[in-house]
């Protein structure tokens, strides 16, 4: 995060109707040194196969950037590694990269994916286009390959050479980079209405619009959008995996999560105070944790019973809060969501998915966990995966780090 800049990575996915795994994948990592590297990568076809080709291209391309080899080496490497299709003289994966370090400076490698886009948002979002330099790279193409392969500009075959796409820019706060496999580009190809596919100066329009409607959409709810406008010109029988992945360059969104009372009774009234001027999203979680800052702040706790789900106690209502509910259960099935997440308008509305919901649409994230052991949880007659409060914070706190890239605090009390 570069001062009060914060970037925020999203994607979001559909595979091939009748296909058991997507053939498109895409990969994001933070290095040591605060760089933030993410890759979409496109396996030829669909499935399984595509999918490991695909891994395979975004683990390389993003491991050879982290290490620093110069861009022209990596791209060689990559190339040269790839395996090229036999029938058609083309690779079996492309893939777009973006390199962002901690001043955001961002630098972007294509391969054959749709061009990205980029927006600055001001008064009304605005559409640039960074200028762009080209990367040839000779491919091992055998023999026989290059002799039967037809020849361009009189001595490179199409089957030696491969060109990528090569930009740079500094981003602004407000940026947003969109970046898509040929599923989102090629939707809705054959109909009446898309004959050609839906096509990038359609989804150019179609992000311009959603950008000027709600300007502080996130990059999730982006990445989300699109996907689903693309999945429904194939009458939501995608003919294609599709991918979308948004990269949003914001001022950060900060959230506390306070569970737990202190080991120490003599420090309620700190929590409470540390609850009050907090200045973010807040959550409550733990009855006991409510009761607390109710009472030092004289503020009372009414239960919300409206749409009650059958697995996960319901959620309370006070004010100042953003969510109050139930501990354990609720933060375990929280957990459960982060580290398999489904899709969003394919989930129950309940305590833990509106958990899971605030703590994605945050960015700097802090937890405040006290150390008290509550009896309750040591019963042996409750289930064996109902962990220490504090063992699923760490694990919560783990994956909204390492998967999601969230700033995280954690303080025990």
């Amino acid at each position: 995060m570069n001062g009060s800049i914060f970037i925020e990575v999203a994607h979001f996915a559909r595979k091939k109707q009748g296909q058991g795994a997507e053939g498109d994948v895409f990969l994001s990592r933070k290095t040591d040194d605060g760089r933030i590297i993410s890759v979409l990568s496109d396996g030829l076809g669909s499935g399984i196969k595509a999918g490991v080709l695909a891994t395979l291209t975004a683990t390389m391309a993003a491991r050879f950037v982290a290490e620093d080899i110069p861009l022209r080496k990596a791209a060689r490497i990559i190339m040269k590694t790839l395996p090229v299709c036999k029938e058609r003289g083309i690779s079996y994966a492309t893939f777009t990269l973006a390199d962002i370090d901690s001043q955001s400076r961002v630098k972007i490698i294509e391969y054959d994916n749709p061009a990205y886009l980029l927006f600055r948002q001001a008064a009304e979002p605005v559409l640039l286009e960074p200028l762009k330099h080209d990367i040839a790279v000779d491919r091992p193409g055998s023999r026989r390959q290059r002799a039967q392969a037809p020849l361009r500009s009189g001595s490179v075959s199409l089957l030696s050479r491969a060109v990528m796409h090569y930009s740079e820019f500094e981003a602004k706060s407000g940026d947003r980079l969109v970046f898509f496999s040929d599923g989102v580009s090629q939707s809705g190809m054959g109909s009446k209405v898309y004959p050609l596919g839906w096509g990038v100066p359609r989804v150019q329009s179609y992000i311009m619009k959603l950008l000027k409607e709600t300007p502080d959409i996130s990059a999730r709810r982006l990445a989300q959008a699109v996907v689903q406008e693309a999945e429904s010109h194939d009458a939501y029988q995608p003919k294609d995996d599709i991918t979308c992945a948004v990269i949003y360059f914001r001022k950060p969104r900060r959230l506390l999560l306070m569970s737990g009372p202190s080991i120490d009774p003599g420090r309620d009234a700190e929590m409470a105070r540390m609850f009050r001027d907090f200045q973010g999203s807040k959550i409550l979680c733990g009855g006991t944790t409510a009761s607390i800052v109710a009472r030092e702040l004289g503020l009372s706790i009414k239960v919300n019973l409206k749409n009650i789900d059958p697995v996960i106690p319901p959620a309370s209502l006070m004010e100042g809060a953003d969510l109050v509910t139930e501990g354990i259960i609720t933060l375990g099935r929280a957990a459960e969501l982060l580290e398999n997440p489904a899709s969003p308008d394919r989930l129950r509305s309940n305590p833990a998915t509106q958990l899971v919901e605030l703590l994605l649409n945050s960015d700097c994230i802090e937890f405040v966990v006290g150390t008290k052991i509550n009896e309750a949880h040591q019963d042996p007659s409750m289930p064996v995966e109902l962990e220490i409060r504090r063992n699923i914070i760490k694990r919560i706190a783990g994956l909204l780090e390492e998967k999601y890239l969230k700033e995280i605090h954690i303080r025990f009390i």
